[in-house]
């Protein structure tokens, strides 16, 4: 099935993943539209390349059209599901790289749906927040974990704390972002 531009689109995410299953090249289109952005600016925030973070994007939203049934509803948002994929290839891209490797740091404009950008800003202002309501150790342990890439081990190393108590603040931490947004 292939829809026109002229056609609606559904507004839930699980309507739209039920069309690209179906293998509609429109929805997926809309799919990428709305979360392209999203899953870009995490992956180039891990990896601080543009061409990287682009391949990236690319990759995950090759995976989402050759198997969407890999998103579970049930399990958080689809707009959470892209972030972690996201974030999980860019951080084996990080560690695949040689430390004497040359890192550029080039931003390139990137045209995009700037309601979808608001509303991602918007979000991430209100997480912001609220990981500013966490307990230092937890907020910490996220921080490494998210947006410098470590490993729970590498973070447990770092910090001289159990492996155990970084699993658990992170998740803990999690659990409390994931209801906090949720509400």
């Amino acid at each position: 099935m292939v829809r026109r531009d002229s056609e609606q689109f559904p507004d839930g995410d699980d309507a739209l993943l039920l069309l690209v299953q179906a293998r509609d090249q429109c929805a997926m289109a809309q799919l990428f539209d709305r979360y392209g952005s999203l899953v870009y600016s995490i992956a180039f925030r891990v990896l601080k390349d543009s061409a990287s973070a682009e391949d990236v994007m690319q990759e995950i939203f090759i995976r989402v059209w050759e198997n969407p049934q890999a998103y579970v509803s049930g399990r958080g948002s689809l707009a959470a599901w892209l972030a972690v994929m996201a974030r999980n290839r860019a951080v084996d891209i990080l560690r695949r790289r040689k430390p004497a490797d040359p890192v550029e740091e080039v931003v390139l404009a990137a045209l995009g749906n700037l309601a979808a950008d608001a509303e991602r800003n918007i979000m991430f202002e209100r997480i912001r927040g609220l990981l500013g309501q966490l307990p230092n150790d937890q907020r910490y342990s996220v921080e490494l974990a998210f947006f410098e890439g470590l490993t729970h081990s590498e973070i447990a190393e770092r910090t001289n704390v159990p492996l155990g108590t970084v699993k658990t603040r992170i998740r803990t931490a999690l659990l409390f972002l994931r209801e906090a947004v949720q509400v």
